[in-house]
């Protein structure tokens, strides 16, 4: 008994059993990101549902505001301990996993794992404008390296798998299997490698079927019946909608740009950076509710609700700026989801548009919802294949894909033809500079010395 096993472990150890062997661990990380994952889904999605709550009491009895906003502080003065014991888990966390992949970072997955999950449940589910997506890739990443560095794999074979939980992440935290496969390819190692794919498959399928039996299999977000696009003059109404919300996308790096400037510039002290998101947060609680957190809610009251042209405006407006100006202060939190909630609102501007010039009937302002999130995802990251396929997965909208794809390149084009860098590669070239110039100041200040 003792010999077949050790035969059976000899075999999959031997180099040319790569692609089983990833397989196999692809399904270990799966569970092992799915679990996670659905703890921190859980966290997150018990503060958006109590926050209302909070603010509702909070105007009711207003003696106790300013012990919440001591909460806030104290909340702000644990996420810039967090960041001063890993300045990895600072903001979305997927530029790190690319700088990691590229061998110019590296990441202490236990460290990582355990202050990204605190810091990230801290600060979103205070009401910041921040996503769970990015925590979630990262979670997952590093729950794949940590597979990889405890069995001694070996340096590609660690790459493998920490892609593949990153996928893995995506897919648990959306409920997107095939989305988080996609992703690992078109973003992460932009290489459709069958090694990666082995192990991204293995691992974003099993970690959504983890998440599946805590949360059940409805998509993420609820759009009701989404009408199938069949006549021509629609087509053109969606390429029309993909110009549109890309235009909308070119702001959103270039705002993000300003945003972490104005951070590292201004007379703030490392301390009060977050601080100063969180009380803000504090304060919209009670006028803009809708747009605190990652956003999900909002999506799904602009099905169920008819805004007026004007507070969607306000919407759009205050959901950009403040996930500037969370995103900005450095504080543990993706961009992704307040991404997609962005498109969402820009889709349902279009839609109101162009209802009322009588382009459009009214039928089809749901499906804008829907496809603008996808323009909007394409023109910020420009990855327009991940892009359609997970808007398809989270709104179960599956026999859209072609309309998806159509307006995803739209953006996509868009933003090509201005010139716009993808969002996590500006964001990595950002961070791997910041490290180049500390690096050149720590060698002038030794030979100034010397």
């Amino acid at each position: 008994m003792q010999k077949r096993f050790e035969d059976i472990l000899q075999a999959l150890t031997d180099p040319k059993r790569l692609k089983l062997r990833l397989f196999i661990e692809g399904n270990v990380i799966g569970v092992l990101t799915g679990l996670t994952i659905a703890l921190f889904r859980y966290l997150l999605e018990l503060s958006e549902a109590n926050l209302p709550q909070l603010y509702q009491f909070l105007q009711e009895n207003p003696a106790y505001i300013p012990g919440w906003l001591i909460v806030l502080m104290a909340i702000g003065c644990i996420l810039h301990w967090l960041l001063r014991m890993d300045g990895m888990i600072s903001g979305s966390g997927i530029p790190q996993i690319k700088g990691v992949l590229m061998g110019k970072m590296d990441m202490h997955w236990a460290r990582v794992l355990l202050l990204k999950f605190t810091g990230a449940v801290l600060g979103i589910g205070a009401g910041l404008s921040l996503g769970r997506e990015g925590p979630s890739v990262q979670l997952g990443a590093c729950l794949g390296q940590g597979v990889g560095r405890l069995t001694h794999r070996s340096y590609e074979e660690n790459h493998y798998l920490l892609t593949a939980g990153a996928g893995a992440g995506l897919a648990a935290a959306f409920n997107a299997p095939l989305a988080g496969a996609i992703f690992c390819l078109e973003e992460l190692t932009k290489n459709f490698s069958p090694y990666v794919l082995m192990g991204a498959i293995a691992a974003t399928v099993t970690a959504t079927t983890v998440t599946q039996f805590f949360f059940g299999m409805e998509p993420v977000f609820h759009m009701g019946e989404i009408p199938v696009v069949m006549a021509g003059n629609v087509y053109v109404m969606l390429i029309l909608l993909g110009g549109f919300v890309g235009v909308l996308g070119l702001g959103f790096n270039r705002m993000l740009t300003i945003s972490l400037d104005s951070y590292a510039k201004s007379p703030l002290k490392a301390w009060q950076k977050p601080l100063l998101p969180l009380l803000a947060a504090g304060v919209i609680g009670f006028f803009l509710p809708q747009i605190l957190g990652g956003g999900s809610p909002l999506v799904d009251a602009l099905v169920e609700h008819e805004y007026a042209i004007g507070f969607l405006l306000l919407l759009l407006a205050g959901k950009f700026f403040f996930t500037m100006l969370c995103f900005g202060s450095g504080v543990p939190g993706g961009i992704f989801l307040p991404m997609l909630v962005l498109g969402a609102l820009g889709g349902a501007i279009f839609a109101k548009l162009a209802i009322a010039a009588q382009l459009m009937d009214a039928q089809w302002a749901v499906t804008c919802i829907v496809f603008g999130m996808a323009a909007y995802f394409s023109a910020v990251v420009k990855s327009p294949v991940t892009g359609a396929i997970l808007i398809m997965e989270m709104t179960g909208s599956y026999q859209h894909l072609l309309s998806l794809m159509l307006v995803s390149m739209t953006a996509f084009l868009v933003a090509e033809w201005a010139g716009s860098e993808p969002v996590y590669d500006m964001l990595l070239n950002r961070s791997l500079g910041l490290m180049d110039r500390a690096r050149t100041y720590i060698k002038e200040s030794r030979h100034n010395l010397s």
